[in-house]
């Protein structure tokens, strides 16, 4: 019976794959006994009740990082365990390498050693004989392991916030993981193929409260004195670790009016704003659930805003935690759409990737492109067509843009199939950076839509809710073997949903887009053939860019004609091609009738500027956002024109804006002031004029008339009829008149003469605006709109006419202009200190127009000024602001001290975001570029950068990924020019696979060569010539080792340099050892770590080198020889020696349990449960 079952299960597992072909996780108790916010600490036990689908099981692995393990039982024996982290230290083996792309695959294959969908993990537990016993007596298969652990001082994963000693009502923790990172607060199978259903404990403070995923059951008091309290919750829907969440803190609790399952928690007096902020969240339910014709699939949801929060929102089965600064009153307009545009996007990511989760990476855009296509038809619901299809065009600009400057993006990453030539491995969530991460995101929404385009909404919709719907049958099962499969999603799946719903193959779209990435770059033209009525269009692409690719298939041209709107679908097989359109509409002369649009309006159109003999008004190619391209298409002017303003899409205006700024004419500028004026636009397409209008009048130097204009503009609209116009009163009622008010503002502030000076009418209009700014009667804050006023007096800011390096920055120099700014900027300053604006907008817009001043010469840099604004204490956003300006600051100061004092922030700062804004900001801002000569380029940055990348970051992806960008930006892929050239015998070449003589060691003639006593070949038996004597490499660590090296050839390539001496050590030394983990294992040698009993875990992390480097033969080539063969006889004895030596005492690190040194004697142990 027991050979029967592990025979069929072991075949059914195997199709999966991963840790599911060798055992299922079926239920989870998590319980946290203790939180001490004064030492960032947490105590707490986990139990696991694991099928094993084979026999031969003698080990089990799970994740867990950070924690320490106090006891461990597998069905109430105590059992041994080893545990080893690979991403403590990267380059262990290597520590003198400063390669990028050695780093690389360090980084990958540390990552895939423990990734729970191979199977993997960090702990290996070993399963008593006798546990193995009583399965077989009572052919059973199912183990109970029991982990008590605790947590300290947490670097990612649970964030503390902390005020003062403890005991602040504002203190709270809360989860912050990304992709795959439960393993850092709490050991589990840390993947989405495991999915279970859980009981989940927390026990706190009697004034704090627990928020988690699932059902709360009960509340317990847990001691007479009724000082700490128990919060029960229950999670009966199969989710895996990554989904579950926890938040404590003194929260302040309502209960949705609308939707009384609905339950949210803010922190100590934020009540007012957090009722007025999701007040409309019960019409994003009713959206859904009406689109999808699935009911939520969760018997409550709870949102919880925390502060200090890694991002704005987070998803977790039946939880989201959002930031504080998402809270907003309603007299705020700029981020209230903000605010309910993250809880929409929360809410469509509950049903796909919480409920129904991903199978694999690659699946990975299933299941965000899904949740994103939702967002967007609630988008389009909420807050129109023209919004959704602005949102639609921005996603797909980003996206070309990204991918014609890294390459081709690649959803479905094949192995075999699939290559990259970006600095990072893409085929895991740990190892891309987070602007790659999110282009996965937007892709796989442009691919969703790319889907709806071809079978319909309808039936897309059906599609979605069959997967629902199977979901829900897999959910409500009872928890078996294969209860989970069909609350997976992959891409096979998803594609037989959609052909079994609609009938059509799409394996074209996979094939094409999603395992292949990249861009279509069109360049389009076209001549009109008068005599017959055609239009000859010529279709280009171009291939000379990194991320573009040849497209094959049908495209779309879309024609207005005089008698309207008519669409084309022309084949594209090759990279030139030309093909005729017939036009339905022939020319009138000098007749007058109204022209049909798109829309079914019909427009008065003159006529007198196009070419009398065509019908054509404009064309349009691709206008739908069908494929990922970027179309460079030409056409006269006044067609531009045309299409701006008589267009009836979005992205047709917002192409022919964008293409209008090469054509600086009167007719030009015109047609953007009617827009600008027409409040028939939607108000994005007029900001979007705006910008375009300012820059054709600044290259219209002949007919300066720019500044009279744009001041006539706005005094249309928001100034009184008076000599002089006196601006109106603020009345923010109207968003479009708002958000055209700052826009037309910034543009004029950005008006320049022939001397690229702001013009004095323009300066004295925004001062005298300033002025008399009153926002005494409007019934919303203005404190956005004095932000844009001190923008518009940053912009104003010009290089002085006379600049040298002896100025002494005395107030008397300035200018009367750059005086009466300097005068504004710091009152706007001091008044924010008095009277705090939402977000300290305005403070953030004055740092940045101070910074300005002291770039353009008129101020002094002082780095102590903004080292003010970057102390804990203000706001993220002000702080992240000053960091920007330090980092400016760098560019021209050249102080090492300072980029140092911003490396400390990136490690030390207990605010997520600020160690990511760090890192942002010299990225977006390098102090110096690859290869370039700087003085903060030098070898202490390299090693400064390296260690925090290596090591510092090893428990937060999201910190190392960016780290490891900023250093690819500065320094590339090799190893750094600044660092002096090692001084190895040989070299390792990874793209060639083989070693080579390190051509940078140089001989000097006078010094003597020594030579061996002895040669294991015979010369006689070389047929090449003898090269030039090199030095003997010695190895450090065993003096007794010898090497001499020869070779033939002078043409070696010295790409990715790696030090001889660790290639040695793989042969005869062993890896620096770890601090043991506390816990009850058996002090003897330990037993080789083996997951399966067929899956033997390597001893060490390394990419995969040439034989030689494995302590196998030397290639031919290379002429390798070792000295003496007694006495490499002799080596073998003394490295057995030592690594059985290094076994005994030090620990291997391959075969024993480790932990960061931060969890040895830890002092958790003197926390109890009791307070």
């Amino acid at each position: 019976m027991m050979e029967k079952r592990s025979k069929k299960s072991s075949s059914a597992a195997a199709n999966s794959g991963g840790s599911g072909s060798y055992y299922k996780l079926l239920d989870q108790k998590l319980c946290i006994t203790s939180i001490n916010f004064q030492r960032r600490a947490l105590m707490g036990s986990t139990t696991l009740h694991i099928s094993l689908l084979r026999d031969d099981i003698k080990k089990i692995k799970i994740n867990c990082q950070q924690s320490r393990i106090c006891k461990l039982t597998v069905n109430g024996k105590e059992s041994s365990f080893q545990y080893q982290d690979p991403s403590l230290d990267l380059t262990q083996r290597y520590p003198k390498s400063r390669n990028l792309e050695f780093l690389t695959q360090c980084h990958i294959t540390a990552v895939e050693t423990v990734d729970p969908h191979r199977g993997k993990g960090e702990l290996t537990i070993d399963i008593p004989s006798d546990v193995l016993k009583s399965l077989r007596d009572d052919n059973s298969s199912t183990v109970k392991i029991c982990l008590h652990f605790t947590l300290e001082d947490p670097q990612g994963g649970v964030h503390f916030v902390c005020h003062g000693d403890g005991g602040s009502e504002m203190d709270h923790l809360f989860t912050a993981s990304h992709e795959n990172s439960a393993r850092l607060w709490f050991p589990c199978i840390d993947t989405y193929t495991q999915p279970c259903t859980w009981s989940l404990e927390f026990t706190v403070d009697e004034k704090m409260t627990a928020v988690s995923c699932g059902d709360l059951k009960e509340t317990v008091y847990t001691t007479h004195d009724r000082k700490r309290k128990t919060f029960y919750y229950t999670l009966d829907i199969p989710t895996s670790a990554p989904n579950i969440c926890l938040a404590v803190g003194c929260f302040e609790i309502l209960v949705d009016p609308c939707m009384h399952e609905v339950t949210h928690f803010c922190l100590p007096q934020l009540k007012p704003l957090l009722e007025h902020t999701t007040s409309t969240l019960h019409s994003v339910f009713e959206f859904l659930e009406e689109l999808l014709s699935f009911r939520f699939p969760y018997t409550c949801y709870k949102q919880v805003f925390v502060y200090k929060s890694y991002c704005d929102a987070m998803a977790y089965s039946s939880v989201g935690i959002f930031d504080t600064s998402l809270l907003h009153t309603k007299i705020i307009l700029d981020q209230a759409p903000k605010s309910r545009q993250r809880m929409a996007k929360v809410l469509t990511e509950q049903l796909f990737g919480c409920f129904m989760v991903r199978e694999s990476w690659n699946d990975f855009w299933v299941v965000a492109g899904i949740s994103g296509y939702l967002y967007g038809l609630w988008l389009k619901s909420t807050f129109g067509k023209s919004e959704y299809l602005h949102w639609v065009w921005q996603e797909m600009t980003e996206l070309c843009q990204y991918e014609l400057e890294t390459g081709a993006l690649v959803l479905h990453y094949n192995k075999e199939g699939t290559s990259s030539n970006r600095y990072f491995p893409h085929h895991s969530p740990h190892t891309v950076p987070q602007c790659h991460y999110e282009m996965l995101k937007r892709k796989a929404h442009l691919i969703l839509r790319k889907i709806e385009s071809r079978i319909g909404v309808q039936l897309l919709l059906q599609a979605l809710n069959k997967l629902l719907m199977l979901a829900s049958n897999a959910s409500s099962m009872k928890m078996s073997k294969t209860t989970s499969t069909g609350m997976m999603l992959s891409t096979a799946s998803f594609m037989k949903s959609i052909y079994t719903v609609s009938g059509k193959d799409l394996t074209s779209i996979v094939n094409g887009w999603v395992t292949c990435g990249g861009v279509v770059c069109i360049d389009s033209s076209f001549i009109f053939n008068r005599k017959r009525n055609t239009v000859e269009l010529e279709v280009k692409q171009s291939l000379n860019q990194p991320g573009a690719i040849q497209y094959v298939g049908p495209l779309t041209v879309r024609l207005q004609e005089l008698d309207g709107t008519f669409h084309h679908t022309i084949q594209i097989e090759e990279n030139i091609i030309k093909h005729d359109i017939p036009c339905h509409s022939k020319s009138r002369r000098n007749k007058k009738k109204k022209i049909p649009l798109l829309n079914g309006d019909e427009a008065d159109i003159d006529l007198s500027a196009m070419d009398p003999d065509s019908p054509v008004l404009w064309i349009r190619v691709d206008p739908d956002l069908n494929v990922m391209r970027k179309v460079d298409h030409s056409q006269p002017d006044y067609m531009w024109q045309y299409q701006a303003k008589f267009e009836r899409d979005v992205v047709g205006q917002l192409e022919a804006i964008k293409t209008l700024k090469e054509y600086q004419t009167q007719a030009t500028s015109t047609t953007l002031m009617d827009i600008i004026e027409n409040e028939q636009y939607f108000y994005k397409v007029r900001i979007e004029a705006c910008d375009c209008l300012y820059q054709v009048f600044n290259r219209m130097q002949n007919s300066w008339t720019g500044p009279a204009k744009m001041i006539a503009i706005f005094t249309h609209f928001f100034c009184c009829e008076t000599t002089p116009p006196i601006i109106r009163l603020n009345n923010f009622t109207n968003l479009q008149h708002y958000f055209l008010q700052k826009s037309l503002l910034l543009s004029m502030s950005k008006l320049r003469d022939g001397h690229g000076a702001a013009p004095k009418e323009i300066v004295n209009f925004i001062l005298e605006i300033i002025k008399l700014n009153d926002n005494s009667q409007n019934r919303y804050a203005d404190n956005y709109y004095r932000s844009t006023l001190v923008e518009c007096l940053s912009n104003m800011i010009t290089s002085p006419v006379t600049l040298t390096s002896e100025r002494m920055f005395a107030l008397e120099d300035l200018s009367p202009e750059v005086k009466s700014i300097l005068e504004e900027i710091v009152r706007f300053l001091n008044l924010e200190k008095r009277l705090p604006s939402y977000h300290l907008t305005v403070t953030v817009s004055c740092l940045h127009a101070l910074r300005k001043l002291q770039q353009l010469g008129h101020l002094r840099p002082d780095p102590e000024l903004f080292k003010t604004y970057t102390r804990p204490g203000y706001f993220q956003a002000v702080r992240i602001a000053a960091i920007e300006c330090l980092v400016d600051l760098l560019k021209t100061s050249y102080d090492w001290p300072l980029l140092q004092w911003l490396l400390e922030h990136v490690r030390k700062d207990s605010m997520p975001r600020v160690r990511m804004g760090v890192l942002d900001a010299l990225i977006k801002n390098p102090p110096f570029r690859k290869e370039a000569k700087s003085m903060l380029n030098k070898a202490e940055f390299v090693e400064e950068l390296w260690n925090l990348i290596n090591k510092e970051t090893c428990h937060d992806a999201k910190l190392r990924c960016k780290s490891i960008k900023l250093f690819h930006l500065l320094f590339g892929n090799s190893r750094p020019q600044c660092l002096p050239a090692p001084q190895y015998g040989f070299v390792v070449n990874l793209k060639e696979k083989r070693t080579h003589i390190n051509p940078t060691i140089k001989l000097e003639p006078k010094i003597p060569m020594l030579q061996p006593r002895h040669r294991v070949m015979d010369e006689k038996r070389h047929r090449m010539p003898v090269p030039q004597p090199q030095p003997i490499i010695h190895d450090h660590e065993s003096s007794k080792l010898r090497m001499k090296i020869k070779f033939s050839s002078s043409n070696v390539n010295t790409d990715d340099v790696l030090a001889a001496q660790s290639l040695l050590s793989l042969s005869n030394a062993d890896v620096p050892s770890r601090p043991s983990t506390p816990g009850q294992f058996q002090s003897s040698r330990p037993q080789k770590s083996s997951s399966m009993a067929n899956d033997s875990q390597p001893s060490r992390y390394h990419p995969q080198l040439p034989p030689s480097s494995m302590g196998g033969n030397p290639p031919a080539n290379q002429n390798l020889q070792l000295s003496h063969k007694k006495k490499k006889r002799k080596h073998k004895h003394h490295k057995h020696k030592s690594s059985k030596h290094q076994r005994t005492n030090e620990s291997d690190y391959s075969a024993s349990p480790a932990t960061p040194s931060s969890s040895v004697n830890s002092p958790l142990f003197n926390l109890s449960s009791s307070p």
